[in-house]
């Protein structure tokens, strides 16, 4: 069944929802865009410079998501130089591995179906890495369970932080008028901090439609922090959050005609 009709809210970072849009538009569905994160660079810029400057002395750069690929690797391509032949790459999901193959990478250790940190500790490469030292490109405040665990195997973890997360700086007037005026069937929120972002910048009003409306979600941290927001709406369940599977729970959760909780 396409999503003909269906008022869908995207909440990706500008840059990074016009795919999920144009899907979207293609289903037939009438979706809105509202960048409830931003992304800037790091607070300290020399200190990721630092770290691109020595990638050679790492055997595993770990990439935790597209950000962190497009800003570190566009870092080394400026440099000019090859990447170093020994030093491994994984990354945690789809979208990072399509960005490093865009950048020429195209051995990539990640995992096959969840795409968390959880699922890439798991995978046989990264289970005998002690003595070795291992970089994680990330965002500012990123979780800690895959430095604390590639430590407590042995290995020797440095942290290079990409960019940083910021609360939406766009009007949301417009949004709040759109839907008031024709309403919002569904959000999709892929992080965390995207639905708690949202949730502060659409005011009382806003927050009371917010309440009542389902969201497709793409891990079980968001869903909890829906529960600890008191949003009460349908909560359905992307596989993760590619478009693809995002599109997919969609229409799976329109073709039902009722939210699956």
């Amino acid at each position: 069944m396409n999503l003909e009709g269906l008022r869908v809210l995207v909440t990706r970072p500008a840059g990074q929802a016009a795919g999920l849009l144009e899907h979207l538009t293609r289903e037939g569905a009438r979706p809105l865009h509202f960048a409830a994160i931003e992304i800037l660079d790091p607070h300290d810029r020399q200190a990721l410079l630092d770290v691109i400057g020595r990638v050679a002395d790492f055997h595993w750069a770990i990439f935790i998501s597209p950000n962190a690929v497009d800003r570190a690797m566009a870092l080394w391509r400026a440099r000019g130089e090859a990447w170093p032949p020994h030093v491994r790459i994984a990354c945690i999901g789809r979208g990072s591995a399509r960005e490093l193959k865009r950048f020429g990478v195209d051995t990539v250790v990640a995992p096959a179906g969840r795409f968390d940190s959880e699922s890439l500790l798991l995978m046989p490469p990264l289970q005998a890495v002690n003595d070795q030292n291992i970089v994680i490109f990330r965002g500012e405040g990123g979780r800690e369970l895959l430095g604390d665990t590639l430590e407590a195997r042995g290995a020797r973890v440095t942290y290079a932080d990409c960019y940083r997360r910021a609360p939406p700086t766009a009007d949301v007037s417009t949004l709040l008028r759109t839907w008031a005026r024709t309403g919002v069937d569904v959000v999709v929120v892929t992080s965390v901090e995207a639905l708690r972002n949202l949730y502060e910048a659409l005011g009382q009003v806003g927050r009371r439609w917010l309440a009542r409306t389902p969201l497709v979600v793409s891990s079980e941290r968001i869903r909890a922090a829906a529960a600890d927001l008191g949003l009460e709406g349908a909560i359905v369940m992307a596989d993760n959050a590619t478009d693809d599977a995002l599109i997919d729970a969609l229409r799976t959760w329109r073709a039902q005609g009722t939210p699956d909780n």
